[in-house]
């Protein structure tokens, strides 16, 4: 039997054994951290990247609510434009039954032997020139006015007596408030 020695310093061996396993070990990790690095900027580039295609959908989707709030901006001009036409149109039908109401009045306020010769009117304030056969009928004639419901304020402005022919006539001139028929709060029995 030989025997053999080992002259090699088995610390030696063992330290070149551990610096070897030490540079797998970090080799390794160089590598997982690569790995992780790679796969970390992999995934935030896919996070950008579907980041960016939500904010392009959602500037499509603000660019296409702009387009409809100007539609409707359009929509609720020509709405105001409508209804301030129908309001310019209940005003000219209310205003075309207040004058029917407004002649109506006249005649049913005035008494036998009152003639008129014109009517005027300005803002609301009707100028009512006539001829009257006494002083007495035109006292009557502002007595019915200021109890119509259409009217107010009656005053007479001018009279003036005449003797031209046989009979005998009073020229007058008043002056009376218009009301209309929101004014009055409705007809108050005018046919």
């Amino acid at each position: 039997m030989r025997i053999r020695i080992n002259l090699l310093d088995w610390r030696a061996e063992r330290r070149r054994q551990r610096q070897q396993r030490f540079l797998a070990i970090l080799g390794l990790a160089a590598a997982a951290s690569l790995a992780v690095v790679v796969i970390g900027y992999l995934s935030m580039g896919a996070a950008v990247s579907h980041q960016q295609a939500r904010n392009e959908y959602l500037t499509q989707q603000i660019a296409e609510l702009e387009k409809q709030i100007k539609e409707i901006q359009e929509l609720e001009k020509v709405k105001q434009n409508l209804l301030a036409r129908m309001r310019v149109i209940e005003q000219l039908q209310q205003n075309r039954s207040a004058t029917v109401h407004f002649f109506d009045e006249i005649i049913n306020t005035l008494p036998d032997g009152v003639y008129l010769t014109s009517i005027k009117q300005s803002a609301q304030l009707v100028t009512i020139d006539g001829v009257a056969e006494s002083n007495g009928r035109i006292s009557s004639y502002l007595k019915n006015l200021d109890a119509s419901p259409w009217f107010k304020d009656p005053k007479l402005v001018v009279i003036k007596t005449s003797d031209k022919s046989k009979l005998r006539a009073s020229e007058f001139t008043l002056q009376v408030t218009n009301l209309t028929k929101a004014d009055s709060g409705g007809a108050g029995g005018v046919p």
